[in-house]
């Protein structure tokens, strides 16, 4: 298949460029500090374009993305860029149709570890709801979406409240803040039951809210020889007060992933999922992801 002729991603950095109050690209920061030969050896065998026209480079197209998480472009706006949206589009589903995207994040996570910048005492797990792109259905409708199949109603931790979507689940390093693992599931899906499946890369104590606190999860914590840093809810009796002051000071030592999805929210613009999958959602989120660390040890490394 043929390939385009692009060294760097100057035609994405020039767009960057051009707009209001714009800082300086991002990427060619963080190009000091990644080795993109890993990453271009896992996109490699991805065949980038359709019908048979010239493709970018799978690892330039990896970039774009990147830039596209990082500024806050749109699919429009990339395709000032690109002169063909559809094309950020189609390669963005083939990293999660192609069971790239924890591959790719766990490339980034290893060359922050070599960096040194992986702490790795102690890991927060936590979840959030994030709202479907799809129209809310009523409650007499069945609960379900035509639209968006595999969106579900979800409580909040706000006064009960129910929301349309999709819950991520995620282990963030509690030294650093960058993020280690992530799921993403239905939003009735409960977070202890996903907890086990984000215990892989962790290490140290394990640090969860009330909503984690069951037997089988401790019992899980004590087979991988991890920390118990659960805060305790009731259970068929009142707190006592070491619980309390447990709980208090557990709460300080969370605020780490709260920040994380802040971020994601607010910066990232993800409060509202793009997509009408569970597969297309999870690649956009891992991409947050990938994008967040790659940003994150940016930061790390100038302190």
């Amino acid at each position: 298949m043929p390939k385009r002729r692009v060294g760097q991603l100057d035609f994405v950095d020039g767009l960057v460029a051009q707009r209001p109050q714009s800082r300086p690209s991002a990427l060619m920061e963080i190009a000091r500090l990644v080795d993109w030969a890993p990453f271009e050896k896992l996109l490699g065998a991805i065949p980038v374009a359709a019908r048979g026209e010239p493709s970018y480079p799978a690892l330039v197209m990896f970039k774009a993305l990147l830039l596209q998480r990082w500024h806050g472009l749109s699919d429009p706006e990339m395709e000032t860029a690109l002169a063909d949206h559809s094309t950020i589009w189609r390669f963005r589903e083939k990293l999660g149709s192609h069971d790239l995207l924890d591959p790719l994040l766990a490339e980034a996570n290893r060359q922050i570890e070599a960096a040194g910048l992986m702490v790795k005492q102690g890991t927060l797990i936590d979840a959030t709801l994030v709202t479907s792109a799809a129209r809310r259905p009523r409650m007499d409708e069945g609960k379900t979406s035509s639209t968006d199949k595999e969106a579900r109603f979800g409580t909040t931790n706000e006064r009960g409240r129910f929301a349309f979507g999709y819950k991520m689940h995620v282990a963030v390093d509690a030294g650093s803040g960058l993020v280690r693992d992530m799921r993403l599931t239905p939003a009735n899906v409960q977070d202890v039951s996903v907890a086990p499946q984000l215990l892989d890369q962790a290490a140290g104590t394990v640090y969860a809210d009330r909503g984690y606190d069951s037997d089988g999860l401790r019992s899980e914590l004590a087979r991988r020889e991890l920390g118990d840093g659960l805060m305790r809810r009731k259970r068929g009796r009142p707190l006592t007060e070491a619980d309390v002051a447990r709980n208090h000071e557990l709460s300080l030592v969370r605020r780490a992933v709260e920040s994380l999805f802040g971020t994601m929210k607010r910066t990232y613009r993800l409060g509202r999922m793009r997509a009408f999958s569970q597969l297309s959602n999870a690649a956009d989120l891992t991409l947050f992801c990938l994008a967040f660390n790659l940003r994150r040890w940016r930061v790390l490394a100038a302190q």
